[in-house]
């Protein structure tokens, strides 16, 4: 039977809380009522889960060894088409429930092939909870399979989740061919905020697919209009539609290879390094090189599903490659008696690393997966690493040489940066106070109720302060061109006269002993001009941000200012345009009247500063969000890095999505 989700009232302040008050949604009625509990959102993210679960199916046959072609489509009308030439789902009656399995699959949470272990269809699995492909049924408007197996092809479609007939046979099918093809239709009922997909998106999720699952082919096009691509001679192709063909055969290596070329960063050692190793219920692979920057970027998945939390596999390799690391040098006299051990931070700085796993039995924290939980895994990965990463030093004395001298610069550098933090701290100490002396504090002492506001320029953040409510904001002028962080270490910013100074008023400290839960506003706004100095000062602090405070921007306290371009006065009747396209329609709303084009915030009066940008029953800001953290760490990379070409290429080809009319 279909599984019953029972709820109740929050509370029953009004009228007695009885029996009437319970509610029992039957089969699918729960993942409607409540949709964000199985696919984490029902904004564009949870849109595009909703293709990730019918593709982790066809994945599951993939590692199952019996599908090595999935092909996605998005059609006409943003509708999905998931095929793959896998076995098919089954099409016999279930004998729990009389119905066909396929109806089963698609109509009952926690229905699956995939619980019984050693016994069940699947040895591994990312789909352990078997509410995938329901899941996605109950979220669309329409839903239909077409199965081929054992010579015949089936097809059943459902509306909402609800079958609209029975599963029946429609012929024969090709000799010899076999699978399953999903097509559906996202439920605007469920998805209000949109339920347009996003090829890009879509490309990367599958992309990694591929990576992880060598030798696999997997075709994304988007059908829903044809573009003109550009050849190699500059000259325009014929107009087709949008596709991306993925398959790499040297799996995680080539992903390693891949992110490090996307970022054009120089590499310490030319070849990828691999390790494996596998238990009766377990394997694991790693893939791993390091590059030339301080920064570093670990990617994590358990049976293809990737694990931006981390988990048990995350933990054995960390601390099993510093293990590696401090044994090395100990024995090989690199670390002398006197010198202290390298950290964590120390061993990966620098370091790109894909860490793959494949189980029996996942333990996945919630249905989005984002942390696994089996403490077996830990094991296998630390003693994988530990015994195959030492033989590969002991074979490679060049490489391991390359890569420990990097790791104690980088130890270096946190030692004087320990230093550093610790002068700062004596000065702020001798001068009894820890705010820097430009600031403009609030009034307001409750966190929760404050925001500040970072602002380029003296003559701005004097109007700032004037115009502000000094009740919940606060004002922090900088001048001048900040440090780019994206090429220094941390030991360059204690000290530093542009970053101390937000390092101070934000309170929370950075990097290793950064705590959210001394911050003092709630919203840290970056108050800017709208040219491109005020653009390049923007990038510059939200490098600093995401480098060394990267939870402030995870968990959503920060934000953009945005300040108009235009003033537009006629008569007594004045208002504001953000950008070109609003001074177009303001242009032929009011014909003839006065226009006044700011040069930056510095020429505002205090009025209309508080006006337009910063107060808040009608300022237009931006929320700087990362729902990916891989492409926003790769974007900082290219963009302020040392490399001239892949920046200018990255802007040429972002200039169109820049969104200056949020």
């Amino acid at each position: 039977m279909a599984e019953d989700i029972i709820t109740g009232a929050d509370t029953a302040t009004d009228h007695e809380y009885d029996g009437s008050e319970i509610q029992v949604l039957k089969g699918l009625e729960a993942v409607r009522k409540r949709p964000g509990m199985y696919i984490g959102s029902t904004g564009e993210r949870g849109l595009h889960h909703l293709v990730y679960e019918i593709v982790d199916n066809s994945i599951d046959e993939a590692l199952a060894g019996h599908c090595d072609h999935i092909e996605v489509k998005i059609k006409e009308g943003d509708i999905i088409e998931v095929t793959d030439n896998g076995r098919g789902i089954p099409v016999g009656v279930q004998p729990d429930t009389g119905l066909p399995a396929v109806t089963v699959v698609f109509t009952i949470l926690h229905a699956g092939g995939k619980f019984g272990g050693e016994n069940s269809g699947y040895k591994v699995s990312g789909g352990l909870h078997g509410v995938g492909a329901s899941v996605v049924n109950a979220c669309s408007e329409w839903l239909n399979v077409r199965v081929r197996r054992d010579g015949k092809e089936y097809e059943q479609t459902f509306r909402r989740g609800d079958p609209d007939g029975p599963l029946h046979e429609v012929g024969d099918a090709p000799e010899g061919s076999t699978g399953t093809r999903v097509t559906f239709k996202p439920d605007p009922e469920m998805f209000k905020e949109t339920t347009v997909f996003s090829f890009d998106t879509l490309e990367k999720r599958l992309r990694e697919e591929s990576f992880l699952n060598a030798g696999l082919k997997i075709t994304l096009t988007d059908e829903r209009e044809l573009y003109t691509p550009i050849l190699e001679d500059g000259q325009e192709g014929e107009p087709c539609f949008r596709q991306e063909v993925m398959c790499y055969e040297g799996g995680i290596r080539s992903f390693v290879s891949y992110l490090n070329e996307k970022r054009n960063l120089e590499v310490l050692h030319p070849n990828v390094i691999y390790l494996s190793g596998k238990t009766e219920r377990a394997e694991a692979e790693i893939a791993m090189q390091y590059n030339t920057s301080y920064n570093e970027l670990l990617l994590s998945f358990a049976n293809n599903v990737n694990t931006p939390d981390g988990g048990t596999h995350e933990e054995g390799f960390k601390s099993s490659l510093t293990r590696v690391f401090n044994d090395y040098g100990r024995s090989h006299g690199l670390l002398k008696d006197k010198d202290e051990n390298l950290s964590g931070s120390d061993v990966r700085e620098g370091l790109i690393c894909v860490i793959s796993v494949k189980l029996q039995e996942a333990e996945f924290e919630g249905q989005t997966k984002a942390k696994l939980g089996n403490t077996e895994i830990r094991t296998l990965v630390s003693n994988m690493v530990y015994s195959k990463l030492t033989e590969f030093f002991e074979e490679n004395p060049a490489v391991a040489k390359a890569i420990f001298e990097k790791a104690t610069q980088a130890a270096r550098a946190r030692a004087a940066a320990k230093k550093a933090r610790e002068l700062v701290r004596r000065k702020s100490v001798l001068e009894n106070s820890r705010m820097p002396g430009k600031l403009a504090d609030c009034r307001e002492n409750d966190p929760s109720k404050t925001e500040i506001f970072i602002v380029e320029g003296d003559s701005a953040g004097g109007s700032a302060k004037m115009g502000r409510d000094s009740a919940i904001q606060a004002i922090l002028p900088l001048w001048g061109k900040m440090l780019n962080v994206e090429k220094a270490r941390a030991d360059k910013i204690y000290g530093n006269d542009k970053l101390m100074p937000v390092v101070l008023a934000l309170g929370c400290g950075i990097g290793d002993e950064f705590d959210i839960s001394k911050l003092r506003y709630d919203k840290v706004f970056i108050m800017a001009d709208a040219d491109v100095d005020g653009s390049h000062i923007c990038t510059l602090m939200l490098t600093f941000f995401f480098r060394y405070m990267r939870p402030l921007i995870e968990q959503g306290h920060i934000y953009v200012a945005q300040p108009p371009l235009f003033r537009v006065q006629k008569g007594n009747v004045v208002k504001y345009a953000y950008n070109e396209k609003e001074m177009a329609a303001l242009s032929q709303e009011m014909p003839g009247a006065k226009v006044n084009r700011y040069k930056g915030l510095g020429e505002m009066n205090p009025e209309q500063l508080w006006e337009t940008t910063m107060n808040p029953d009608n300022r237009v800001i931006v929320q700087i969000t990362i729902e990916d953290a891989e492409k926003a760490d790769e974007a900082f990379t290219i963009l302020m890095g040392d490399q001239v070409e892949p920046r200018r290429r990255f802007i040429e080809n972002n200039a169109q999505y820049a969104r200056l009319d949020v």
